[in-house]
């Protein structure tokens, strides 16, 4: 758990390196509806409209290849892949995610306020505060309920990516570890409710488990790294290569609709990408369509309900060089919709996944750590590898 000062670490946009670009900031908003919610149904143009033209951070995207394997990696770039490049090729990788995440870990203060965490509110105020709130055990049950999210990260020593050599994704995977990280949390609302904590000397929940073995680091994991870069060969992803928050959108839409063996499609819920007047990295401010959604929805069911469970995935672009500071409120209030998934972003080149604030900071999951490649069992009693997943 990391917490920095959401306008210092995230509107900043300073960095060292030897020449100097502009950048684009890009950040993704997922909203995550089920079935029947009025809270899913808006009008053509709405407050979403307003609420995501802007962003938190920044991520974009280049390409590296490790010593051991210079050849170059064939990949559609645009000009914020050559912009990053500028910056990040002047030293090393894990150097600059320090400069840019910084190290510390800084104390929860009660002073900053209650802290919202996915649509939840965990009370730790001194101060009175009314309205429909989590007030059990103020900070514990945000350590409960923050523990409880699955923490994707670096992994090395799995089985060679394709037909490379790559046994790992340490220095280039962050992005695809940070959007494992959200659709796990929609598919953990989805099948076990928002309530769900994982369970402490108790048996784990076959959902849970179930969930777990779907992000494995083989090409028999529905979700795995293997498996999401074959799917978005269309976009530009490839091994060794970063990737952009619009590009890993659209490429979790394939993926959702590739059916299993029995005919199934791999989640459990329909994917709405919003985009603007053009699609694409620079379409535009997103407006959310009810009419695409249901169309979205339809789809997703063969026609069989005009309205199903959705994941709402809003990637944008916002300035060359920072964000506004206008839109923090905004953004900050997201993370108050039952709904909410969080958002991907970080800085150039260091994605993260940021699932909660406090006033001007904000809580955030780090796939920057390197964990060896673990096979999670079905067994509920005793699975092994399980805590490698999480974060206290």
């Amino acid at each position: 758990m990391v917490l920095k000062g959401l306008c210092e670490r995230i509107v900043s946009s300073k960095c060292s390196s030897k020449s100097s670009t502009e950048t684009v900031d890009n950040t993704q908003v997922p909203v995550y509806s089920k079935a029947g919610s009025s809270d899913c149904k808006f009008p053509k143009a709405s407050l979403w409209s307003s609420i995501f033209t802007s962003g938190f951070s920044v991520v974009e995207t280049y390409s590296e290849s490790s010593a051991s394997e210079k050849k170059a990696v064939p990949s559609r770039s645009s000009g914020w892949a050559a912009a990053v490049r500028k910056v990040v090729t002047g030293g090393s990788m894990r150097r600059f995610q320090e400069r840019v995440l910084g190290s510390s870990r800084t104390d929860i203060s009660s002073s900053d306020g209650d802290i919202w965490l996915l649509g939840v509110c965990h009370k730790i105020s001194q101060q009175e505060s009314t309205g429909d709130v989590d007030t059990s055990n103020g900070l514990a049950s945000f350590e409960q309920d923050f523990s409880s999210k699955i923490l994707v990260t670096y992994r090395k020593g799995f089985d060679a990516i394709g037909d490379t050599k790559y046994t790992s994704d340490v220095n280039w995977g962050c992005m695809l570890r940070s959007s494992q990280m959200l659709v796990a949390q929609a598919l953990l609302f989805h099948k076990l409710g928002r309530s769900w904590r994982k369970p402490i000397d108790k048996p784990l929940d076959k959902e849970y488990i179930d969930v777990l073995q779907l992000f494995g680091d083989s090409e028999a994991s529905a979700f795995s790294i293997h498996n999401l870069l074959q799917a978005g060969k269309g976009y530009g992803l490839a091994v060794g290569s970063w990737v952009g928050p619009y590009a890993m959108c659209r490429t979790w839409e394939v993926l959702a609709r590739k059916k299993n063996d029995l005919g199934e499609p791999p989640l459990p819920m329909a994917i709405y990408v919003v985009s603007g007047d053009e699609d694409g990295e620079r379409g535009g401010a997103p407006v959310v369509c009810i009419e695409d959604a249901s169309k979205r929805c339809s789809e997703f069911s063969s026609g069989l309900a005009a309205w199903t469970p959705l994941l709402l995935l809003v990637p944008l672009v916002l300035g060359l060089d920072k964000v506004n500071p206008r839109y923090i409120p905004l953004l900050r209030s997201t993370f108050k919709f039952p709904q909410s998934l969080g958002i991907m972003g970080g800085k150039p080149g260091a994605s993260t996944y940021i699932i909660g604030v406090q006033n001007e900071k904000a809580f955030y999951l780090d796939p920057h750590d390197v964990q060896q490649v673990v096979n999670i069992s079905g067994d509920t009693q005793e699975p092994t590898g399980t805590s490698s997943y999480h974060c206290k």
